[in-house]
């Protein structure tokens, strides 16, 4: 007998946002907390998502993950792609409240092919989307400039850095 688990998957993009409409609806979906990844770091790489890599790791054939978003996943459609391969070559199933549910179409190669098209769909607006952030970052980044608000990007490392910690670690403040 296969014993399936229910695991979440939450993220958002800076420590500075909250996880928490995201974890209320995995618990909405009957998850427990010590069954959910979270985690606070951008989609846009899968590299620094230690959370993402510990769900895939963890997961087996049967278990079932949620996420209350697919642009959760990624912010790309090679990346989301990526990681919904990953989750399926374990044997697991992928459920979020975007995919409208198929369960009903009894022929599987059918209801396969529906669920695949709608992942295409999906991957390519949170594509679009990151490419629309992008837009619009450099949008603002050049209306700065011609108003001569723009500075750049913080200066990280050096004497004029704004964390101390790192002037003090190359030496450069007493």
């Amino acid at each position: 007998m296969l014993i399936m688990a229910k695991i979440g998957y939450a993220r958002v993009s800076s420590k500075d946002q909250n996880l928490a409409r995201q974890i209320e609806t995995l618990h909405n979906y009957g998850i427990k907390d010590d069954m959910i990844f979270k985690e606070k770091v951008s989609g846009a790489t899968i590299e620094a998502r230690t959370q993402l890599k510990a769900m895939l790791n963890f997961i087996r054939k049967g278990d079932i993950v949620y996420v209350a978003a697919l642009d959760r996943l990624g912010r790309s459609a090679k990346d989301i792609g990526y990681i919904i391969q990953q989750i399926h070559a374990k044997g697991a199933t992928l459920i979020t409240p975007e995919l409208p549910d198929f369960s009903q179409i009894p022929n599987p190669g059918l209801r396969a092919m529906f669920t695949e098209m709608m992942l295409a769909v999906f991957k390519y607006q949170a594509e679009e989307e990151r490419k629309r952030i992008k837009a619009r970052q450099r949008e603002g980044i050049e209306i700065a400039k011609a108003n001569g608000i723009y500075k750049g990007r913080a200066i990280k490392y050096g004497p004029n850095a704004k964390k101390t910690s790192r002037s003090v670690s190359l030496g450069e403040c007493s």
